[in-house]
């Protein structure tokens, strides 16, 4: 077994993340171990890392409708008043802002996005491109990176979706808002997107409906500040509240922003408040979704590469076989008609000729069929190039089926893919098990018993 070199993506990680973290710590080196059974089933390549799958940044969106609520919240709330009209330079693109020490605002291209693996659209062109030809080439056109001088954005990201009832209705639109809500530790959504209906804020119903059990929903409420009181703001969350509940949207928090426009309001600083409780828990969420990530790795493993390898192993023999019998079949049919008229089946029962003609035919049909797998594991290593893409699966699906093509595979009637035996089983066990613990230590950063805190984060040795 070759030993795999910790990925660079990996090591990334661990120095920018995982320092004062330990439970990223430990779950790095969890990827670690991961990686390397991907690896020995020819899953991924010597620097690939599954732990890319998963931005470890703490992602916090921002979704709205055509208003100017949104704009007037980030600017306020990351102290950019200057910018006003609204941080994006265009009204179609989702920019992700991060923080930098500089004076003056940069923006990047979303290629900044596509190609940097620390970022979240890491590679998202390819399904772009999936699903809208022509369209992962012009990445340009639907992200961009800001960077900001904000000390609310120091150590987390945020994605500013385009206005919702602005954005063009296309498939890619579609793609990036279930993209940017799948991949968030916090989602604030702006209520001014319900105000109208289109088959985009559908689909965002549909991903919030999809999500809305893993707590990540804030609903801002923007009125002027002359309608708000205690009274009032607790009648107009009730009546949202009943609005959403009719459109299945059942769990999430409620804050009603003021819409002071020129400073900031006393009411204003309250909900920021709030606002700020929740955003100081982004990074326990982030790193529970890592987590969680792990485990769909080993999930999806289990459930779905090997059962698609399994299958495409499967048809290849079968192909394989039926190319074969077409040929023996062909020989079958001349030996009847040879027999009918030269009379040739008294050759065939010989106790002498007759052991020579099958071995003579073994001779023959035994590179006819390494010629025949060979030919159809080009077919079947196609078809399973199609199958990843369709899948959005990052693990080389034919990496696993190549390592099938040795001489006793093609012969012998094997329909395991390498490597995929109770060791490597086992090992997947381990690593699910391992995940299942790092939850419970991270769990115990909130948890007493008796006044006393849970087990420390370093008291668990199975990590070191």
């Amino acid at each position: 077994m070759t030993e795999k070199t910790v990925s660079k993506y990996l090591l990334n990680l661990e120095k920018q993340f995982a320092a004062d973290n330990p439970v990223l710590l430990k779950a790095s080196r969890t990827f670690q171990e991961l990686d390397q059974i991907e690896f020995d089933l020819g899953l991924i390549e010597m620097d690939e890392t599954t732990a890319s799958k998963s931005s470890w940044w703490p992602i916090i969106s921002l979704i709205g409708g055509n208003s100017t609520a949104k704009a007037r919240f980030i600017n306020h709330y990351l102290g950019l008043d200057n910018l006003f009209s609204g941080v994006q330079t265009s009204s179609h693109k989702f920019t992700v802002l991060l923080h930098n020490n500089q004076s003056v605002p940069a923006t990047l291209p979303g290629t900044a996005l596509d190609v940097d693996h620390r970022f979240p659209f890491y590679q998202i062109s390819g399904k772009i491109e999936q699903q809208q030809q022509g369209e992962g080439d012009r990445i340009n056109s639907y992200l961009e990176l800001k960077t900001l001088d904000s000390d609310h954005l120091k150590s987390k990201l945020f994605i500013d979706a385009p206005n919702i009832s602005a954005a063009p209705a296309n498939p890619v639109t579609s793609l990036l808002v279930k993209y940017t809500i799948e991949n968030s530790d916090l989602a604030l959504i702006f209520t001014d997107i319900f105000d109208s209906t289109s088959p985009l804020v559908d689909e965002i119903i549909e991903s919030i409906i999809l999500h809305q059990d893993t707590n990540k929903f804030v609903y801002l409420i923007d009125r002027p500040a002359t309608m708000l009181s205690s009274t009032t703001n607790s009648e107009i969350i009730s009546s949202w509240q009943r609005k959403l509940a009719g459109l299945g949207l059942n769990t999430g928090q409620f804050i009603v922003l003021s819409s002071q426009e020129d400073s900031v309001t006393p009411q204003s600083s309250a909900d920021f408040t709030l606002i700020d409780q929740r955003i100081a828990n982004v990074g326990y969420n982030r790193t529970y979704r890592v987590l969680d990530s792990l485990e769909k790795n080993v999930r999806e493993i289990n459930n779905v590469v090997i059962p698609e390898v399994k299958k495409a192993i499967g048809q290849w023999k079968d192909r394989s076989a039926f190319s074969s019998l077409i040929v023996l079949g062909f020989i079958a049919t001349l030996a009847i008609f040879a027999e009918i008229q030269f009379g040739i089946l008294e050759l065939l029962i010989d106790p002498i000729i007759g052991p020579v003609i099958i071995v003579v035919l073994l001779i023959v049909m035994t590179p006819l069929h390494i010629l025949f797998s060979k030919l159809q594991a080009k077919v079947t290593i196609g078809q399973l190039n199609e199958r990843q893409k369709e899948l959005h699966l990052m693990e080389n699906l034919a990496g696993n089926f190549e390592k099938s093509l040795t001489f006793g595979r093609m012969l012998l009637p094997i329909s395991e893919p390498v490597g995929w035996n109770k060791k490597t089983k086992l090992r997947l066990a381990q690593i699910s098990s391992k995940t299942k613990e790092l939850v419970q230590l991270l769990n115990d950063n909130f948890s007493t018993y008796d006044g006393q805190p849970s087990t420390s984060l370093s008291d668990s040795s199975d990590f070191k």
